[in-house]
């Protein structure tokens, strides 16, 4: 499945947009969103593979959200301006779709982007052939290597995560954040619990209603994240 995001400020657009997505078969939905500082924040949250994206939006434009972010998914701009077309395939765009949209060019645009999607995950299934186990952090000037095994949870403050190792006397505290540790842990060994929270799932003990355990130590479940942990129990059970 492809994880996507819909963006458009029109209420009756995004409306169809999500309906034509749950016309294909091998989209998920992860949101929609109607601007783009709501779509930031919802990428913080989930991954997100694909984006259907409109052009003209307040505040910060389609090709302006674009340009801004550092990694970029596959993006299928849906607009009913036809004059930005060449600036947007300077952004290595899947397609350009102009309004109203066709479903069959619509569904037309979801396969280009399959066939993308499935040649990236190609090419790093066969640059990733000998899987990681750890990584390296910046500690007193030294790039410490830490074993995805030996954490047991994570607590951010500020700028800075306190790692909780196993075997070890004192947590680590290391000048980082869950956005950057993101590209470095395995979301198979790691969940994200709470915005202050992630621990390894190895780690957990038990779960209940709003908290989950590691041994004798109790943490709270974020709002935001119990859907994650919800699949995380129907992925276990």
């Amino acid at each position: 499945m492809i994880n996507c995001i819909a963006i458009d400020d029109e209420p009756l657009a995004l409306e169809l947009l999500k309906d034509n997505i749950s016309k294909v078969p091998f989209l998920n939905l992860v949101a929609t969103c109607n601007n783009a500082f709501m779509a930031m924040e919802t990428m913080e949250k989930y991954p997100v593979d694909l984006m259907f994206i409109d052009i003209q939006m307040p505040g910060l434009t389609g090709l302006q959200f674009i340009t801004s972010l550092e990694k970029k998914p596959l993006v299928i701009f849906i607009t009913a301006y036809k004059q930005y077309a060449v600036e947007s395939y300077d952004l290595d765009v899947v397609d350009y779709l102009v309004k109203p949209v066709a479903l069959e060019r619509f569904i037309k645009a979801c396969h280009r982007a399959k066939e993308l999607y499935e040649l990236k995950s190609a090419n790093k299934t066969a640059s990733n052939k000998t899987v990681k186990d750890h990584f390296f952090v910046n500690v007193d000037y030294s790039q410490l290597k830490i074993t995805f095994n030996d954490i047991i949870w994570m607590k951010g403050y500020g700028d800075y995560i306190k790692f909780h190792l196993k075997n070890a006397e004192h947590p680590l505290v290391v000048r980082t954040s869950f956005k950057e540790l993101d590209r470095e842990l395995p979301p198979n060994k790691f969940i994200r619990i709470h915005k202050s929270y992630s621990v390894a799932i190895d780690a957990i003990t038990a779960i209940r209603k709003n908290s989950i355990f590691l041994g004798d130590r109790e943490l709270s479940v974020g709002e935001t994240y119990r859907e994650d942990v919800e699949k995380l129990l129907r992925r276990d059970s």
